[in-house]
């Protein structure tokens, strides 16, 4: 009779000691290590970036990120586009949040050649960027879990999201790339019957994230995967950066919406959520909180905006327009965390400079390298997709 064989299992007595900021000490040439690769085509985020992991058994013990296969050099094409030229390299920065790219690229144009917004585009620029925000959150809550095989949540916020991408498509004719934000004001008025489909679509968001609480939340497998996984030190908030949802998940209340209202968010009320765990199943309820909060904003704002009035203000030809010299920052808040672009103009046609400052570098290059120590391998997709990141907002 054969006896039965012992399971093979890491001698942890093997792994590298760690150093006095918790790295382990690595001999990467050393045989007991493994390189993998993970990427460029990577699910856990949208876009592409590649993950180069050293492990030990089954825990990362080095980790190194590669970005670069989407570089366009859109900053630097600005430099020879007409400011108008430059929306639609803008909005493909980040194609998920295109609006945000809009919002940003006309207010500093705005504030370059001194034009005040009508009353009734600063609500429809805040009712757009909103309904940005709804659409992604509804693709990454329940994403979380699909990482960890809940895929169920998933489906069904897809399918949420279409509904929005309808009401989107009613406001400016696209689904994706809108540009309903240009500088002077907005493309339209809200078209008749929007606000009693808008309402139907957030009750019906409502239930979903009743359900998916049900499904996800509580789901005794999520919490064994993300409570305690993931996390973020309060010391890297302000040594990296971290804005946003990242860092409201570590308990620091940043909202640029409340530290530096824009448009018409300090007419509405609303108070973003603040974790204090800093892990994977804290930043998706922050995230969570933050959808709901999204459909109590989208309700205020429709219940203010004007259905008439003027929409535009007045701008010369577009064409031959030249801005005088000068330079701003206007900043705005992403469903990823605080959004800028930096703008100098010399007084030509041209913009001589444009910079966006994204969340996204410094959560998905900077802080992920140091999360994924001592991280389990199986743990990468579900930390990657928690931190939200972009990579074609990296590669601009």
């Amino acid at each position: 009779m054969k006896k039965n064989k012992t399971l093979w299992l890491p001698d942890r007595s093997k792994y590298p000691e760690h150093d006095s900021n918790g790295k382990p000490i690595v001999d990467l040439q050393s045989q007991k290590h493994t390189k993998l690769w993970q990427g460029p085509n990577h699910p856990g985020v949208t876009g592409n970036m590649s993950l180069e992991l050293t492990l030990s058994g089954d825990e990362i013990v080095d980790a190194k990120t590669h970005v670069g296969y989407l570089h366009r050099g859109f900053e630097k094409l600005m430099e020879r586009r007409t400011y108008m030229q430059c929306f639609p390299l803008s909005i493909r920065m980040c194609v998920p949040e295109a609006d945000s790219n809009e919002y940003v690229l006309s207010t500093c144009v705005e504030e370059l050649a001194g034009i005040e917004i009508p009353e009734a585009a600063k609500w429809l620029r805040t009712l757009a960027l909103e309904m940005a925000r709804l659409q992604v959150l509804l693709r990454v809550v329940p994403g979380i879990g699909a990482t960890l095989s809940l895929g169920l949540g998933s489906q069904w916020g897809m399918y949420m999201r279409e509904q929005i991408l309808d009401r989107f498509e009613e406001l400016t004719g696209g689904r994706i790339y809108h540009m309903y934000m240009l500088p002077g004001g907005v493309r339209g008025h809200l078209p008749d019957g929007f606000k009693k489909r808008m309402e139907q679509n957030l009750k019906d968001i409502e239930q979903f994230v009743a359900n998916i609480e049900d499904l996800i939340f509580t789901n005794s497998v999520f919490k064994k995967r993300t409570v305690g996984r993931g996390i973020i030190k309060p010391e890297w908030v302000s040594q990296y950066g971290i804005v946003g949802p990242n860092a409201r998940g570590a308990g620091f209340k940043r909202d640029v919406r409340k530290d530096y209202p824009y448009l018409k968010y300090s007419e509405l009320n609303f108070d973003p959520y603040v974790g204090k765990d800093s892990d994977i199943y804290t930043r998706a309820q922050v995230r969570k909180h933050d959808l709901l909060m999204t459909v109590d904003l989208i309700r205020q704002i429709l219940d203010k905006v004007p259905t008439s009035g003027d929409l535009r203000a007045k701008t010369p030809n577009v064409l031959h327009w030249e801005i005088p010299k000068g330079e701003t920052y206007v900043r705005s808040e992403s469903s990823r965390g605080e959004y800028g672009m930096y703008m100098v103009s010399d007084g030509s046609k041209y913009p001589r400079r444009v910079n966006l400052r994204g969340p996204s570098y410094t959560h998905a290059v900077a802080l992920l390298e140091k999360m994924l120590i001592n991280a389990n391998i199986s743990d990468v997709h579900a930390i990657m997709v928690s931190l939200q990141t972009c990579p074609p907002e990296i590669e601009r």
